[in-house]
């Protein structure tokens, strides 16, 4: 018996283990807390710097993209910082104290990826492509590195928690306020921003927008760092269940990267269905790298402006998550409902780039809202059918890696977004057309999900998958 051990079996513990009290309405909210933080971080990363790099410092689109998508390939790493969370506390706690440090580590090097940022710029002025411009990308690079391990290293935790803390009656409520939550924080976060960027207009000095940004990274991660604290302290001590559920730490058959991969290809539903998964959150998040830069170039848009546009689909994504499960999947049911999310995510391109080519930004701004409305539907409609695809004895397995192909599929998404804008501007001479591009682009790829979807079968899988869930992991054992 290890040191652990009998710390588990203290007498003044065993009560709290046993009998944590049931979680409430206010502490769920309070949660979500953390979850806002990261929504606003989100905005700051992809709706302010990718802005700043390709139209103030002239950073070529696809660098931006490739640069700005490395935290994302960091993905891979929430396998390992959720064992880590599972069998070594931090701080005497599980769960808690990787979110803390993820946090803290999340916010500082966001900061200092700013500052690298800059010198990125006045090294491409100054140098133009030399081995100092190429030493500094280098750096940015590892900065977004760092960034993606401290968001796993906070997030997959936190997700962990949300399921130690509650009951089966009670989960989905949880997993829905602070999914919520994370929404909120993306509409907060840009209207932060815009407020903290308003004096910098389309034609403000480089050195204004330097000093109006550093500020910005300044206040907004010390705010985050305050909610992180203020919707964790204490709930891991109060609520948690680990204890009293878990055996994971002592299991000799914990699911590795490569466990994983083979579960998700030995059945063919399941990797139809995670291509389809693939394929949509690529075509739904291609625009997110030329969203802020097309609204300054073709709509003349300031950056507090821009900004501001992340606002608006947020708040059209906001609202389809919090109606979708309630008034259209149970009409519709989840292929049709994920069928109409896709049409519907392909016209709202199409009237965006109506929007360019008309020198319309109120139409703009509402086929942003329609987009919003559209990502909330297809979001809930996906996860919905995900718990079809998925069987009890490897439920944490499946979603796991839901979210592993959602994070690598969205860093691909920032790669190809930026490229195809690249591309485009290599074909054509009207910045409209290469902006168009894009969009296109990835209403074929909407349209190519539903050919997909089409071909998911949730009865053949239920059918085939515990067999050969089974076998593999039997597999693994011997």
């Amino acid at each position: 018996m290890t040191i652990e051990d009998l710390q588990v079996e203290k007498p003044d513990n065993i009560d709290n283990q046993k009998f944590p009290p049931k979680l409430n309405l206010f502490t769920m909210f309070r949660l979500g807390f953390f979850q806002m933080g990261l929504g606003i971080m989100s905005v700051l990363t992809l709706g302010v710097l990718n802005r700043v790099m390709i139209t103030e410092l002239v950073i070529p689109a696809t660098i931006v993209a490739v640069t700005l998508s490395l935290y994302q390939f960091m993905a891979p790493a929430r396998v390992w910082f959720g064992q880590m969370s599972d069998v070594k506390p931090l701080f005497g706690q599980h769960r808690t104290g990787y979110m803390w440090m993820g946090t803290i580590l999340l916010t500082v090097t966001a900061f200092f990826a700013v500052q690298v940022m800059w010198q990125v710029g006045d090294s491409l002025a100054t140098n133009g492509w030399t081995n100092p411009t190429y030493f500094w990308i280098g750096i940015l690079g590892l900065m977004f590195i760092i960034y993606g391990l401290a968001l796993s290293a906070s997030s997959t935790p936190c997700a962990a928690l949300l399921v130690d803390i509650s009951d089966e009656d009670n989960r989905s409520k949880v997993v829905g306020i602070v999914w919520s939550m994370l929404m909120v924080g993306i509409i907060i976060g840009a209207i932060t921003s815009s407020i903290l960027l308003k004096q910098v207009g389309v034609e403000a000095p480089l050195e204004t927008v330097k000093a109006s940004v550093n500020t910005l990274f300044i206040k907004v991660p010390a705010i985050v760092l305050i909610l992180a604290f203020v919707g964790t302290v204490g709930v891991e001590q109060k609520y948690s269940r680990y204890r009293t559920r878990s055996t994971i730490a002592n299991r000799e058959d914990k699911i590795t990267l490569a466990t994983t991969l083979k579960i998700l290809t030995a059945n063919r539903q399941t990797g139809l269905f995670f291509t389809f998964v693939f394929v949509l959150v690529i075509s739904l998040f291609m625009q997110d790298a030329v969203l802020e830069p097309y609204g300054g170039e073709i709509f003349s848009m300031a950056i507090s402006e821009t900004t501001r546009l992340n606002a608006v689909s947020g708040m059209g994504t906001l609202i389809g998550l919090g109606t979708t499960g309630f008034l259209v999947v149970p009409r519709l049911g989840k292929k049709n409902s994920l069928k109409v999310g896709c049409i519907a995510t392909t016209i709202s391109f199409i009237l965006i780039v109506m929007s360019g080519f008309t020198g319309n930004p109120s139409l703009f701004k509402s086929a942003l809202f329609l987009y919003g409305l559209a990502a909330g539907l297809t979001t809930t409609a996906s996860l919905s059918l995900m718990l079809d695809l998925t069987v009890a004895e490897t439920a944490g397995t499946f979603i796991g890696a839901w979210g592993l192909a959602q994070a690598m599929a969205r860093g691909l998404s920032t790669v190809l977004g930026g490229a195809t804008l690249d591309f485009g501007r290599l074909l054509f001479e009207i910045p409209m057309f290469a902006y168009g591009l894009v969009f296109a682009v990835a209403g074929i790829g909407m349209i190519l999900s539903i050919f997909l979807l089409n071909r998911v079968n949730v009865r053949e899988f239920q059918d085939n998958a515990s067999t050969a869930i089974a076998t593999i992991l039997e597999g693994e054992l011997d």
